[in-house]
Order: structure tokens, then sequence, then C-alpha cells
């Protein structure tokens, strides 16, 4: 019987032996229909960490996993989209939404938990959310993994320390000792921290934006207040400015306006967050990448990610084909031109990096996917490949 033709016919084979103190034991092998063990199958597909494209193959295979499974929350779904659901609640970004926020991620992202759970995990990969980092900074580092340690220069108390004393070896930050960490940013004389619950302090030079000295400082973690309606889930410094991410896949920057030259006018000072709209008004970004005057987002599509970037173009680090500055945020087309995916993006003073799946060459299964790193700036205006097998 054709198995898309009835729930019913889809089955798993059940193996069992009988006569097991022989070696020649006889084995019996049993069918049981999946339709009737239908909380069992999504256990199964909720609790070995299947990826949505492993549910949206799955949901090709047959009816019965395209059919309403019948289950709360909502009974319209099938067994591969509850599975998507279930596994988006295990998210802490995700949980912690209103119904309405989570109803609109998800026609933000075409209309299924699949493509939100894809969403989540891309985001997390690219900001390491619930992975140790170390981040060096120009003159001191910061390591988290839960609990945050610093080390290095500490002119302006950037090491969250309570002091200005340089240290030459790790010091755990004691102030934030209850409140888990998830994602640093360090700047020139600044940290920045981000905790599970999506709240923002920071410590060290206290103007947002500026590579000279402000004059003023905060030697200890302070909960930046502006944020405190915005649940961020990754923070990024420049050398003119600060830059946040929302779990809602929104960018907000902080000072170096001035200009236009990042979309509003503010200046170096400025500590109200402003959100980056223009292109990415219905974009979901899930990683910005901070460079001394200008910024990288790469914004997810089901169908591939892409790259913006705004700010200064001195030297082509805008990727554009030309230096020209940019107030509004603009798509860089070279890579859907060559029909190439990145993955994640990186932003030095001068030179960009973005790590990409290239479309153009095809791979035989066992050799891998082929990964190249796409460079520009420092007088490249187009991005360039590098490859490898990855």
């Amino acid at each position: 019987m054709d198995a898309t033709g009835s729930k019913a016919s889809v089955a798993i084979n059940l193996h069992r032996f009988v006569n097991e103190t022989s070696s020649y034991a006889n084995e019996i092998t049993e069918q049981i229909p999946l339709a009737a063990n239908p909380s069992i199958l999504l256990h199964v597909l909720s609790s070995y960490g299947l990826k949505p494209n492993d549910l949206a193959a799955l949901e090709g295979t047959c009816k019965f996993f395209r059919s309403p499974a019948n289950f709360e929350p909502d009974v319209e779904l099938s067994l591969p989209e509850l599975a998507a659901l279930d596994a988006c609640y295990q998210k802490a970004t995700f949980k912690s939404m209103k119904h309405e926020e989570r109803e609109k991620l998800k026609q933000q992202c075409g209309g299924s938990w699949k493509l939100v759970l894809g969403y989540l995990l891309v985001g997390e990969k690219n900001y390491r959310r619930e992975k140790s980092q170390v981040v060096a900074g120009p003159g001191h580092s910061i390591a988290t993994k839960g609990d945050v340690y610093s080390f290095g220069s500490n002119s302006s108390g950037q090491l969250g320390l309570g002091n200005t004393e340089d240290q030459f070896k790790p010091s755990l930050i004691r102030s934030l000792q209850g409140i888990r960490i998830t994602q640093a940013a360090v700047g020139s004389r600044k940290t920045m921290l981000v905790s599970d619950t999506g709240s923002v302090y920071r410590f060290g030079q206290d103007a947002f934006g500026g590579m000279k000295s402000s004059g003023t400082y905060t030697s200890s973690p302070k909960l930046v207040e502006s944020l405190k309606d915005i649940f961020v889930v990754q923070a990024s410094i420049g050398g003119y400015f600060s830059a946040v991410l929302s779990r809602e896949g929104q960018v907000y920057t902080f000072s170096w306006g001035r200009n236009e030259r990042l979309g509003h006018h503010s200046d170096l000072t400025d500590v109200e967050p402003r959100v980056l709209s223009g292109p990415l008004e219905n974009a979901l970004v899930v990683q910005i990448a901070a460079g001394s005057c200008y910024l990288l987002m790469l914004a997810y599509k089901p169908t591939g990610m892409s790259i913006y970037s705004v700010g200064c173009g001195e030297g082509g680090k805008l990727g554009h084909g030309h230096m020209t500055s940019l107030g509004i945020p603009k798509l860089i087309k070279h890579f859907q031109t060559l029909d190439v995916k990145p993955l994640s993006v990186s932003a030095g003073a001068f030179h960009c990096a973005a790590l990409a799946l290239d479309g153009s060459v095809l791979s035989s299964p066992g050799d891998g996917r082929t990964m190249v790193v796409w460079e520009w700036g420092i007088l490249t205006v187009r991005p360039f490949p590098w490859k490898w097998k990855a």
C-alpha cells in the first residue's frame, strides 16, 4: 500500500528475538502503526536535536507527517512543526517572548516554526550564546562562560573590577556573580556584557563611542538603563559607536550619528539606542560586527543569508564596489550575484571577512562542502574569495 495514502499505513518495524538462549534465535518482525503512537513519536522528534531541514524532509516523506497531529497548543500543526515549536521553547530567548511576539516572529520567518527554529539556531551559533567565549580587545581581554574573568590594561576601569589597576592574569568580576553572562564585547577602554535575560552591562570609558578618552569612566559593571525594554542577544563595540542586536532581529546603535553616517542624528555622548531601519525594517538580523567606523549585519532568510553594511566607506570596507560612506544600511549584492551563502561576518578596523558556502561549487558526497572566506577593505572594494574544503 502506498504510504502517502493513509495515516494508518505508516508503520515502523519492531524486531524481537524468541528463544534468546539459543545461538540460533529466531527473529520476528512486527509492524507498529505510527498513527497509534503519535505521542511517542513526538517525543522522539523533540528529544534528539533534529535540525529544521531534517524536520522539513520528514514532512516530505508521507502524508502522515504532513497531517494535523491534533495536539495542543495548535491542533492543526503537524508532528514536525510541533517538534520544531518544542525545540524553540527550549531556547531562553524564545520562551521569554509574549504570545503575540512569537506569532510575529513566525510570520517574519515565513509562517513556519521550523523556520523560526532555523533563525534561533543560526543566531545562537553566530553570537555564541550558551558557549564559552574569550574576547580580545585593543588592550584588555574578557573570558566568560556564565562567570566573567578579565585581564589586561585597566586605565579606564574596563576590567570591571572596581579599580583601575592593570591585571596580568584573569580575575573574576565578583560583582556579577549570580548573573549569567552569555556574550561579551570589548573595545578601546570599554566593555559590554549581555546576560541570559537580555540585560546589558557596561564598564570602562563612559561614552558609547569615541576612541579618545571621554574623561569619565565606570570601573564596575553598570546596567544600561536605556536598553531595559529591549531583550539584547549580542553587543558589538566599534571605534566611534556601539551596537546591540535584539532577539527580534533588530539592530540598535549608540552615538556617531553625525552626517547621517548611521542613519540618525546624534553625538558621541548619546546614550539612547536608536534602531536602524530602512532596508532592515523587516529583516531578521542574526549577527552584527562593528568596525572602527562602520557596521556589518548578517540577515537571516530561509533561502540563504545576506550581508548589509553601513557607515564610513573609506578603503572600500562596505563592500559595494566604491568608497562612498552610507547613512542607511545597504545590501552587499555581490554575494547574491555569485550565489554565495554567507554564514558569519567579521569586521576589523579597515578590513572585513565573511565565512560562506560557495553555491557555484558542487561537492560529491563525502568530500565536504566548499567553505570560502571572502575578504574586502584596505582598498579592495568588492569581496574576493579564499577557498578550502570543510
